[in-house]
């Protein structure tokens, strides 16, 4: 069985709040609370496990909200391995107002990591035991800017193949090393990586072509939201339109998008095909309230329609 190992540089504890109506200055009760591990590599790793793969998440946290991490991570039954850094894991928020049905989120940028801290971290993924290696997630404060491109070049060193979802300089930083075998930005990430407009499919598409002409990474996946998503690679440019949903929360849409796809590449499907996977695990998030990640359920029956799509 394929075994992926994630990275999670800046992990959160998500907390999702449901409440009748958003008022300024007055004390707003909620109608519920939920509380999960979240950052882009554990939301990787928490579908990746749920679709039947084997996923290890490799996370930076530390202070009391670093504990109780490590106490979400085990109650979703996620094997993971902590590096102990000495500021606080932050917390992220998202409130979702029932009368407008709105969603409002709210992302600190996490602590400051010291040098010692990251180089840890290379130390631990030296011996990391996996088919993919995922780095998933933007650069914390104090991490340097070709830090996913050390990874890259470490895991080159071990024959393993790098998926990168990051964005500014992390998603730089790992595509300048060159060699990245799927890299999934963000129609808004792509634009800031190449400082184009991008107005277009064919300006997207051309700038896709370029990343994989180029050799920074193999495979490129650009989502789009609601516009669908393109997948560049040496075969050429592939497109498809976005699944019909009512969308309810944008919450881990990207994250589980990629975990799915990684999971139908893991156990052999053409790249095509794949790509349609994760298609339909971003369209199931995206139904999903701001608590919760894709379900297989959700993804096989948008699977099924993506399918039909020509």
């Amino acid at each position: 069985m394929t075994k992926i190992a994630t990275l999670t540089l800046n992990p959160t504890i998500d907390v999702a709040y449901e409440i009748d109506r958003m008022f300024h200055t007055r004390k707003m009760r909620t109608k519920s609370e939920f509380y999960n591990p979240g950052g882009g590599g554990i939301n990787v790793a928490r579908v990746f496990v749920r679709l039947g793969g084997n996923a290890r998440s490799y996370y930076m946290a530390g202070g009391a909200t670093g504990e109780a991490l490590d106490g979400l991570l085990d109650l979703h039954q996620l094997v993971h391995n902590r590096i102990y850094i000495a500021g606080h894991t932050r917390v992220a928020s998202a409130v979702l107002e029932l009368e407008s049905g709105k969603e409002y989120r709210f992302v600190p940028p996490g602590p400051t990591i010291q040098p010692a801290e990251w180089q840890a971290c290379l130390d631990q993924l030296e011996t990391a035991q996996c088919n993919f290696m995922v780095l998933s997630g933007s650069l914390p404060p104090g991490i340097p800017d070709d830090f996913y491109g050390q990874i890259v070049a470490l895991m080159r060193q071990r024959n393993i193949p790098v998926i990168l979802d990051s964005s500014g300089p992390g998603l730089k930083g790992g595509l300048d090393e060159g060699g990245v075998f799927l890299v999934k930005p963000s129609i808004g990430e792509l634009r800031q990586l190449t400082e184009l407009k991008l107005g277009n499919t064919d300006e997207i598409t051309r700038a896709a072509l370029e990343i994989v002409q180029s050799g920074r990474a193999a495979h490129v996946a650009v989502t789009m939201g609601h516009e669908g998503a393109i997948l560049a690679s040496a075969a050429g440019p592939l497109f498809l339109p976005a699944v019909t949903i009512e969308a309810k929360s944008a919450v881990g849409a990207g994250d589980s998008f990629l975990s799915a796809m990684l999971f139908a590449i893991s156990i052999g499907w053409e790249m095509g095909e794949a790509f349609r996977f994760g298609i339909a695990a971003g369209a199931a998030a995206v139904m999903s309230p701001g608590h919760d990640l894709a379900r297989p359920s959700d993804i096989e029956h948008l699977y099924q329609q993506t399918s039909q799509i020509p």
